[in-house]
């Protein structure tokens, strides 16, 4: 059963999208406060298909919210708001949104965009960079064509270092992205992480064919 999160602060049209979707065989986790969605996604982000954002929000702008959320995953995101001028669905696009739907809408509407959407990407859910090919339905990882067992830790970074290709990435950004990363003043932690991370996918920190060290700041994801 596919999970969606729902963030929306009217809590008539809350109830009646959860309703909806229910009947449709969706698991809703619902939020009318944006901060507490960020924070409940950032604790399970394998555990969600999909996300419908309200953009009028208390506590944080739709939009920011959007950023928020596409600076943790990849998840597909579908923008459900009253806001259905063509410069808040280009704002909501350039803010990482898949899909936009202006209400009023009928809910049936809502429910073929997230099929479709879904389809979409369950089909791309195998990633391959190089050696290394990833199959996030499975959780699953290997390099040249042989599995590889990574802890949850490892695995949340190699999925946030694909995410985020040839981006540089501060340690403290990893640091309150990943879960289970224990705190420490130097960055110690993080780096014995991505160095155990560099020796299962047959990468070298010297000569980084996949992630390579910024010095100073932290890392960047490089892999052709």
């Amino acid at each position: 059963m596919d999970s969606i999160l729902l963030i929306e602060d009217d809590l008539d049209m809350q109830e009646l999208i959860q309703d909806y979707l229910s009947n449709y065989d969706f698991e809703v986790v619902a939020f009318s406060k944006p901060k507490e969605a960020i924070e409940k996604f950032k604790d399970n982000l394998k555990n969600y298909s999909l996300v419908v954002l309200d953009l009028m929000l208390p506590q944080m702008d739709g939009f920011d919210v959007c950023k928020k959320l596409r600076q943790l995953s990849a998840i597909p995101i579908i923008i459900s708001s009253a806001r259905g001028e063509v410069s808040d669905k280009i704002l909501a696009f350039e803010a990482g949104a898949d899909d936009y739907l202006a209400k009023p809408y009928e809910p049936r509407e809502l429910i073929i965009r997230i099929n479709a959407i879904l389809r979409r990407t369950t089909q791309q859910r195998v990633q391959k960079i190089g050696d290394i090919s990833i199959d996030e339905n499975k959780m699953e990882v290997q390099v040249d064509g042989y599995e590889v067992d990574l802890t949850q830790i490892e695995y949340d970074l190699l999925l946030f270092f694909l995410q985020n290709k040839n981006k540089i990435l501060s340690r403290e950004l990893i640091l309150n992205t990943i879960k289970g990363i224990e705190y420490d003043a130097r960055y110690r932690t993080i780096d014995m992480h991505i160095s155990n991370l560099r020796q299962k996918i047959g990468d070298e920190a010297k000569n980084p064919k996949y992630i390579k060290s910024v010095w100073g700041i932290g890392y960047k994801f490089v892999g052709v």
